[in-house]
């Protein structure tokens, strides 16, 4: 009789121990320099009540949402009528109450006003954990995927926005990535729109212009005309969309545009603040005025940030900007926030299609004893318990096997070090230390092993 391979549910992943310990070094990155710029990490359940998540993203973002059927016979109370294809919305709220979490933003809005009263205010969290989503799966988008988060609310100060791009740039420096942070405004988008007429159609102004890069300019012209902008508003859009020089540059031509708009003005007076501040704190990467970039225009209201690989052709790794009124959904209203979101799993994809992951993610191991048994395998333990003590990730091959087997593990977990106690090393209290990158090996006391490994 047959028995099925075991598989997992599409849209999610296995990671292998060499994968964990490349995807930990982009956790451990991201949270060292949160915690560096005083961010405190939270956790919110993987679920949360329907209640909570329905409503907050749209029509199709509902739609995406993964529910969790109730306890028990989740069927009770439900009439056999109601289980038709045509009554799966009003059967659905019967027989779910919660869903899997599809973002870390939402929970956060619902922890702030559920612990309003135990938070100082302004309150700079970060969050790391897998949220899903019931999309279609395809390269480079999953149903399961973690977000690495950092928000600051309760605060409209600038230097917010300024502090959240050197985070970035921290982060992709250390990651040994070099990036380019692009920057816009929602007020100098506002403007745009009511510049050219269409104040109404800003939405479809913006997400149409989001696709410069991906469509070209003609594509964009004609996705324009097909929502509803006129021959003369699609040319008063030309001169922003080839918009071109420094940021300031830029800036001083807005300024000329925009000055008669109702928001442009104040846009370009935020954008020009941030640059100033992000100049100050000697941020290394560029920063570039995007009239073009939009991300989730109805989220946000001022500032909006996305970070891009600058020698990969990918999409956003890392993304954020200014909402007002986050809290509001559940009650808390006039509270405005700031934060920034990394993309994980992109950010892994380009660390590894440009072989930047550190010799160190490769294994958590950098000792192996070999085992030669007797008196020599007690001796290894012996070390091996020393080296931990002092911080030295070491194991001792737990069989006395085969030299060619015990280094073929070695080599397969990617160990750096392997060290050899034979009888005569044991006699002489020495040990022969092998270097597996390299193949060199040197006979020394033991207790000079510590200077050797690297």
């Amino acid at each position: 009789m047959s028995t099925q391979k075991p598989s997992i549910p599409k849209g999610t992943r296995d990671f292998s121990p060499q994968e964990m310990n490349r995807r930990n070094c982009i956790f451990k990155t991201i949270r060292l320099v949160f915690e560096q710029f005083g961010y405190q990490p939270i956790e919110t359940p993987a679920m949360e009540n329907l209640s909570t998540l329905l409503g907050k993203y749209g029509e199709e973002g509902d739609k995406l949402l993964f529910k969790v059927l109730n306890s028990g016979d989740f069927l009770s109370g439900v009439e056999e009528s109601e289980l038709t294809k045509d009554n799966a919305a009003a059967l659905s709220s019967k027989v779910s109450e919660k869903g899997l979490r599809y973002d870390l933003t939402v929970p956060f809005a619902r922890y702030v006003v559920q612990h309003r009263n135990d938070i100082t205010f302004p309150f700079k969290r970060y969050q790391i954990q897998p949220v899903w989503r019931a999309d279609r799966p395809q390269k480079g988008r999953y149903r399961e995927f973690y977000q690495c988060d950092a928000d600051v609310i309760g605060s409209d100060s600038l230097i917010n926005e300024a502090e959240l791009l050197l985070i970035a740039d921290k982060v992709f420096g250390k990651l040994g990535l070099k990036v380019i942070i692009k920057l816009n405004n929602r007020k100098i988008l506002s403007g745009i729109a009511e510049l050219i007429g269409h104040a109404d159609k800003i939405t479809d102004i913006t997400v149409a212009i989001d696709k410069l890069d991906k469509i070209g300019l003609k594509k964009v012209n004609e996705e324009l005309a097909e929502r509803g902008l006129d021959v003369d508003a699609i040319a008063r859009l030309q001169p922003v969309i080839n918009l071109q020089g420094s940021n300031a540059e830029k800036l001083s031509k807005l300024s000329d545009l925009l000055r008669n708009t109702a928001d442009g003005p104040q846009g370009i007076a935020e954008i020009t603040e941030i640059l100033v501040l992000a100049g100050i704190m000697n941020i290394s990467s560029p920063v570039e005025l995007d009239l073009t970039l939009a991300r989730g225009l109805n989220y946000y209201t001022g500032a909006i940030i996305e970070v891009k690989a600058a020698d990969v052709t990918l999409g956003s790794i890392c993304g954020g900007g200014r909402y007002d009124n986050l809290t509001g959904i559940f009650g808390l209203p006039d509270v405005s926030g700031v934060g920034i979101s990394f993309g994980a799993d992109r950010i892994y994809d380009v660390l590894n299609e440009l072989n930047l992951f550190p010799t160190a993610a490769r294994s958590t191991t950098r000792v192996l004893f070999v085992n030669f048994g007797g008196k020599e395998e007690k001796l290894s333990i012996e070390m091996a318990s020393k080296l931990r003590a002092i911080g030295i990730n070491t194991e001792v091959y737990p069989d006395n096997i085969k030299l060619k087997k015990q280094f073929s593990y070695a080599d397969s977990n990617q160990i750096p070090w392997v060290v050899m106690i034979g009888e005569q090393e044991r006699m002489d209290s020495s040990c022969i230390l092998k270097n597996m990158t390299t193949g060199q090996q040197d006979t020394m006391p033991m207790g000079e092993i510590i200077n050797h490994i690297v």
